[in-house]
């Protein structure tokens, strides 16, 4: 595949992840009646690494592991920490308003990517940063009351969690452009998925009530949520710079909120629309400015 040709399916599975994963905190949400937070990760990842290795086998790239190191830091980051503290923080908190502190993600991802990548931002992407962080300050309102605190924390953790995953990601790409997206994507993810199976046996949840409405949300999960869309984000991660992948995935939790308004009647307020607002203004420049210009 030629660069602009991979670039383009990199944008087009962003626009994809975007619709499944900020529709996914309503989904979550609903699922949290039936099931506690740890054994619905740990079932839908189960579901989503045996998509995925089904996936390696049709495609015959190979069931080759991909390097072991970075691969088990990757899964435990951004499989089994950040989805357990982001499931955990739904048990409490909103699913407009976790999902948005989840996505402190771009921000931890900008000092990460320089220090870890040298991918120092240019003035352009300083300036959509510092648009978004203010959009981002006014749909997060921290002058109000945002939730339990420890629902907070745990969704800023998930960020960050997520942040370090997509960087090593990243450099992981960079360094060995043999590997492929899917072949990471299934091999973090199985290392992820076991952790957060052993993170379910020893927490001793409650049952699980097989509602038709927690069948659905698993399935959701599973084959979309977990398995397709974790592997476009794998190919975000490896065709479009760090800190442009992260800032860009801010559009998820816009539309989280806008999911959340319409399913959940999580109203946003007059400043979340403001927020929403700077956040498109500063993926618009950011995104295609450049690409009306060339």
């Amino acid at each position: 595949m030629n660069r602009p040709a991979s670039t383009r399916a990199a944008w087009i599975g962003l626009l994809i992840l975007t619709i499944v994963w900020s529709l996914n905190w309503s989904v979550m949400k609903v699922a949290m009646r039936d099931s506690g937070p740890f054994t619905f990760s740990a079932m839908r990842y189960v579901i989503g690494t045996a998509v995925l290795f089904a996936l390696v086998a049709v495609r015959r790239d190979g069931l080759k592991p991909t390097p072991w190191l970075p691969t088990i830091v990757i899964g435990l980051t951004q499989t089994a920490a950040f989805q357990a503290l982001a499931q955990w923080a739904l048990v409490s908190g909103g699913a407009g308003k976790t999902a948005l502190l989840a996505y402190t993600m771009p921000f931890w991802v900008v000092p990460l990517a320089w220090w870890w990548l040298n991918d120092k931002p240019g003035p352009r992407r300083w300036l959509c940063i510092a648009i978004a962080a203010a959009g981002f300050i006014c749909v997060v309102e921290p002058w109000r009351p945002l939730g339990e605190p420890h629902s907070i924390m745990l969704a800023l953790l998930a960020g960050l969690a997520w942040a370090i995953a997509t960087v090593l990601s990243k450099r992981l790409f960079q360094r060995h452009p043999e590997v492929t997206p899917l072949r990471l994507t299934a091999w973090q993810m199985l290392i992820g998925t076991i952790g957060l199976v052993a993170l379910t046996l020893l927490s001793h949840e409650r049952a699980v009530a097989w509602t038709g409405s927690y069948i659905a949300a698993l399935l959701y999960n599973g084959l979309l949520s977990s398995g397709v869309c974790w592997v476009l984000w794998a190919l975000v991660v490896q065709k479009l710079p760090a800190n442009v992948a992260g800032l860009t995935s801010l559009a998820v939790p816009v539309a989280g909120v806008l999911f959340a308004w319409g399913l959940l009647h999580e109203q946003p307020s007059a400043p979340e629309w403001i927020g929403i607002a700077l956040i498109g203004v500063a993926l618009f420049v950011l995104n295609f400015v450049r690409r009306m210009r060339a």
